[in-house]
């Protein structure tokens, strides 16, 4: 049995005339935490996007424990998404609906479990990422940080194989930021479970990570352990991770290529 659970082969797709990723290849082994970084826009979530199967690759594949995505349809492509949980950037709560509702949105559209296994299911996921007994709060009552938070439990309510974080702690303060790196630490020893996190973050890409991965210009141009990355001796890598002005990185560079 294959050690890989997720690879991405010569993976191409445009966006109107604006090429997005042009031959880019990774491979992630099972209960591994992989960091893509890169600049914002650089195809990050294009990527994630692709793993669940929201996008189709104008080339290349991508396959996820052996099964090509592009090519499942109807249940199978379900069943697919069920195996992954999905912490989007902004949180994306239903503002209509409680907390414990959107917690149980996946099991709900998906499964048909019985209603009180429903509601342990939820406070179980709830309690995961330390925020027991605010199942009837509305998403409004709540802070950044603890919307981030359901987000997660929501992606583990239907207990995934594999998480996806895009930019996980964006958009809060640094303590809440920090809490939440943790969290994604403690998760992935308690579960075992494959993720993948995109960010520009590299204080929360070397903290989260057992491996990280540069995307520049459509493909990933480097790979290896935080040490590895925070040392490379690559001129693009070295202007990112240390946040320099000047080099290789420049906003023409970006966008004529």
């Amino acid at each position: 049995m294959s050690d890989t659970m997720i690879e991405i082969k010569d993976l191409h797709k445009s966006m109107g005339e604006h090429k997005v990723l042009s031959g880019a290849n990774l491979t992630i082994p099972k209960g591994l935490t992989c960091v893509i970084i890169g600049r914002s826009g650089c195809g990050k979530s294009v990527m994630l996007k692709h793993i669940v199967g929201i996008l189709k690759p104008d080339k290349g594949q991508v396959l996820v424990d052996g099964k090509q995505v592009s090519k499942l349809r109807g249940n199978e492509l379900n069943s697919l998404r069920m195996r992954i949980g999905m912490v989007f950037q902004g949180g994306a709560l239903f503002d209509s609906m409680t907390v414990g509702e959107n917690v149980g949105f996946g099991l709900i559209e998906h499964n048909h479990i019985p209603h009180q296994e429903l509601l342990e299911r939820i406070e179980e996921s709830l309690c995961l990422v330390g925020l027991c007994g605010i199942g009837n709060l509305m998403p409004s009552e709540l802070s950044g940080g603890m919307k981030k938070r359901v987000s997660l439990a929501r992606a583990l309510c239907i207990r995934p194989e594999i998480i996806l974080y895009d930019e996980p702690t964006t958009g809060v303060d640094p303590i809440t930021a920090d809490s939440i790196n943790d969290l994604i630490i403690e998760l992935h020893d308690k579960l075992n479970v494959t993720s993948i996190v995109v960010t520009h973050d590299m204080k929360s890409a070397y903290k989260v990570a057992n491996r990280i991965a540069m995307l520049y210009q459509g493909k990933i141009i480097a790979e290896g352990t935080p040490e590895e990355i925070q040392n490379s001796g690559h001129p693009v890598v070295h202007q990112f991770v240390n946040g320099l002005a000047q080099g290789p990185i420049t906003e023409t560079a970006d966008r004529l290529r």
